[in-house]
């Protein structure tokens, strides 16, 4: 365990990473693996007299800021949740529209992801979505699929209790199938299951709109994640956002489970 505790502790970024455009983080522990809620789109757009959709279509500017943060930073992985599998329930005119944007998005920003080395990762149960888009994820995740400056993880139709479940079902059918024994039913092989495998798990977790819960988001990758929450609304989470969020992250000490003393000792020894 000590091993896996010292690794987790010296997973996050040195400052050797940081390009110089970013003094004001110089010193700081960067966290590999940033998880985002982006939430208040339909609110910032109320807020100003607008249609929910126009929040949306704001909100995919945050996006792309949140990506180039992200890589500035030396981040490895951004995972964003787009769109749970609990959204269903909204009206179906928000719906229709946010699935259309899904696929206007997916459209244009491909090209520009590519040429910035970002490998796009869609993860969920995308057999819901129309054949049209699903046949515009695929096309996406194979343009970009040899990209590693950063992994974008797109949340779409997602769930943790959903993503937790569909991997101990793949599991137990490797027992049934006698692939498998249950003794070899460990965390381990349940992890590999799960959507982001071979990713580090979540150091950061954000979450924009003032709420304080993480809706069935992640819940394995992220469960000795760091949570910020912000009342920013997304369509403002700026750069500035994302630094101060990652300030609070390396103002932290990460104690899995240990004390702090362990925590230090751990550090000096690596």
């Amino acid at each position: 365990m000590s091993s896996t505790i010292s690794q987790n502790v010296s997973d996050c970024s040195s400052t050797a990473d940081m390009p110089d455009e970013l003094p004001e983080l110089v010193g700081l522990a960067i966290p590999r693996h940033v998880a985002i809620i982006m939430d208040g789109n339909g609110r910032w757009a109320q807020a100003k007299g607008q249609p929910r959709v126009m929040g949306h279509r704001a909100g995919v500017k945050a996006v792309r800021r949140a990506v180039t943060t992200a890589k500035q930073l030396g981040v490895r992985s951004l995972t964003l949740f787009a769109f749970s599998s609990e959204n269903w329930r909204r009206p179906d005119q928000e719906v229709t529209l946010l699935m259309e944007l899904f696929f206007t998005v997916l459209q244009r920003e491909i090209k520009l992801l590519h040429k910035n080395g970002v490998r796009l990762n869609i993860i969920g149960d995308t057999s819901r979505f129309s054949a049209r888009l699903q046949k515009q994820i695929i096309t996406a995740q194979q343009h970009t699929a040899n990209n590693d400056e950063l992994i974008l993880n797109v949340a779409a139709n997602y769930g943790g209790r959903w993503d937790i479940l569909h991997a101990a079902q793949q599991l137990a059918e490797k027992v049934q199938a006698g692939q498998m024994s249950p003794a070899e039913f460990t965390e381990e092989a349940l992890a590999q299951h799960l959507s982001m495998p071979g990713q580090d798990d979540v150091d950061l977790m954000i979450r924009t709109g003032g709420d304080f819960r993480i809706s069935n988001f992640i819940l394995w990758q992220a469960a000795y994640a760091e949570l910020v929450f912000t009342d920013s609304l997304w369509p403002d989470f700026d750069e500035a956002a994302f630094h101060h969020a990652v300030s609070v992250f390396s103002g932290r000490q990460r104690r899995f489970g240990l004390t702090g003393s362990q925590i230090e000792a751990i550090k000096t020894s690596g």
